[in-house]
């Protein structure tokens, strides 16, 4: 067969695993060059022209795209909250994810009532009630959390303080989901939140603090609570997008949405609902909530899937600017060229997150080549085929297709 010495000497000899291997490393721009010229892979005589092209490629392009759909979302979401609760003093945050909910529960959990076998509602609540139960509950005040903070404390603490998502979603996704990160995923994670400040600087300057509130710890307290409380949905979201189905996912949340929200609807927002001057402005804005809200549920999972969930927090960041562009026509906000710096740094971020693949460690040793991915490919050990199991890139590896790990 192939000479021992070979990079290719210990994978099977069907085709699939050695072009993934090869793959993979071919996407690593960042540590490709210094290689060596490894088996021609990484010629060091590659342009800066065809790096670029090799990093911004199709992939990536449509991975960024599609978390800002996510974002344009979520900008509505912001839009009809701000005309519903400022315009028609409509502050019903906990009747706005009931609809969302009850969407959720009509057109998902319908949907897995009428399937047959394993698929079916009953069977999964046989053997899972009890978790989507949880997690139902922790969507819900996630959404509560963070929109209740809105009454305490500054916009611009909120939009700051909401990215501690992120910390949460890297390190749940490093101990439950086993993803391994490079220095890479680490410089763009620190480029966009540098976006962020870029921003909250600029509504500082602009005069933007609207909303100055009476209890600003309890705020930026909440605000915390409820970015923990989402990470943790995140996760939770993308585990069983990969492993069970997105349907399922969304299911269970209409179920348990519907139910736990139902009665916190009951307990502490009747009062309000009463007040609220019904006409067919604010039944737009209703309508035009749910759909944003439904929609971003919808997507979600589709993105994470394709993605991950820290990949899609960060594509999230750009909906505060997105809100602040609407808001210029809107509401007469003023403008700053920061806004415009800060879009584009969260943007450059992105991509920087997204030019290179995460890893998932399948296997103790897997994770030790990871500590020292510099190393050459020669290095395994004998005994298993452990190079195909580095799976799950940023960029759209689906479950699928993931070549497990095999020890001969």
């Amino acid at each position: 067969g192939a000479q021992p010495g070979s990079p290719l000497a210990r994978l099977p000899p069907r085709p699939s695993p050695p072009s993934h291997v090869v793959a993979t490393i071919e996407n690593l721009p960042a540590e490709g060059g210094s290689g060596g010229g490894r088996s021609g892979i990484s010629a060091p005589s590659s342009s800066v022209r065809q790096r670029i092209r090799k990093v911004l490629n199709r992939d990536l392009l449509l991975s960024v795209a599609l978390g800002q759909v996510l974002s344009l979302l979520i900008c509505g979401i912001g839009l009809t909250s701000k005309y519903l609760s400022e315009d028609f003093h409509a502050n019903t945050p906990v009747f706005q994810s009931f609809l969302n909910y009850i969407l959720l529960f009509l057109v998902y959990t319908t949907t897995l009532a009428v399937r047959q076998g394993e698929e079916n509602l009953l069977a999964i609540l046989k053997r899972r009630w009890w978790k989507y139960m949880i997690l139902g509950i922790i969507d819900i005040e996630a959404n509560y959390l963070v929109v209740k903070a809105y009454q305490y404390t500054t916009l611009t603490s909120v939009q700051l303080l909401d990215c501690f998502v992120i910390p949460v979603v890297i390190l749940l996704s490093w101990f439950f989901l086993l993803v391994r990160y490079k220095a890479v995923h680490f410089i763009g994670i620190v480029v966009c939140i540098l976006g962020m400040g870029c921003m909250a600087g600029a509504d500082v300057l602009v005069g933007r603090q609207q909303g100055a509130g009476e209890n600003k710890l309890i705020g930026d307290l909440l605000v915390l609570g409820g970015a923990t409380l989402y990470g943790i949905s995140n996760v939770c979201e993308e585990y069983i997008v990969r492993n069970l189905s997105r349907v399922e996912f969304l299911g269970m949340i209409g179920l348990f949405g519907s139910f736990f929200s139902g009665i916190q609807l009951a307990i502490m927002e009747h009062k309000e609902l009463l007040k609220v001057p019904w006409d067919w402005q604010i039944g737009l804005l209703y309508v035009g909530f749910s759909a944003c809200m439904f929609g971003l549920y919808s997507f979600m999972p589709v993105v994470i899937k394709k993605t991950s969930a820290t990949a899609v927090n960060l594509s999230l960041l750009t909906a505060d600017l997105y809100s602040l562009f609407c808001g210029l026509f809107l509401f007469h906000y003023k403008f700053s060229g920061l806004y415009l710096l800060s879009f584009f740094t969260i943007l450059v971020g992105l991509v920087l997150y997204s030019s290179t693949s995460t890893y998932v460690a399948q296997d103790p040793r897997v994770y030790k080549q990871f500590r020292n991915p510099s190393g050459p490919v020669v290095d395994l050990p004998a005994t298993g085929q452990l190079e195909p199991s580095v799976t799950y890139t940023s960029l759209g590896q689906e479950t699928e297709e993931e070549p497990h790990v095999r020890v001969a």
